[in-house]
């Protein structure tokens, strides 16, 4: 029951916020889809995350309707360093396990913080998530729905101006909401 709470409100997190705000403009033809995976990691600990990231990658090496995984990892990275330490590892295990160009990492965690941003500052919300996770995306799809962007850098840019102007304390109600 747990597992599937934590799924439902990572589902409403990208629903309500994600798409909602354009976060992202590409999640609502996936929602829409209903081709997100959303799985939650089960361990804890540093070396069964990178296994439960390598067993997400073959899923979807065996999916392809499946368009993208959130893998939610709800206990063992409420540190957001430590969390940042393994997405390090996990995308250095990515190449060497030859699916560099193939999956790339989208990074999410509850206390996101951009490097050289005040830990309050609004734009640091475009990466937090109701719990920290991997966001395992196909790079040939990526490269695709990038193409057909205009101007898609910026986007961040975007992202940054709209949580600023919406404010940090829009942004703690709607995520207390979820």
């Amino acid at each position: 029951m747990q597992t599937q709470k934590m799924i439902e409100q990572t589902s409403a997190w990208v629903g309500q916020f994600i798409v909602k705000y354009n976060i992202c403009p590409f999640a609502r033809r996936e929602v829409e889809a209903q081709s997100i995976r959303y799985c939650v990691a089960t361990e804890s600990t540093p070396a069964s995350l990178l296994q439960s990231l390598l067993d997400e990658c073959r899923y979807l090496d065996d999916q392809p309707l499946t368009e993208t995984t959130l893998m939610i990892i709800p206990s063992g990275m409420e540190g957001f360093y430590d969390y940042l330490d393994l997405l390090s590892v996990a995308d250095q295990l990515l190449l060497e396990e030859g699916y560099e160009g193939v999956y790339q990492l989208a990074s999410f965690h509850p206390d996101y913080c951009f490097d050289g941003v005040p830990q309050d500052d609004a734009s640091n919300v475009t990466n937090r998530s109701p719990y920290p996770m991997f966001h395992i995306i196909r790079e040939a799809s990526m490269e695709k729905a990038l193409k057909n962007y205009k101007e898609p850098e910026s986007i961040p840019d975007n992202n940054i101006r709209l949580t600023r102007e919406k404010g940090s304390a829009f942004w703690q109600q709607l995520f207390h909401s979820l």
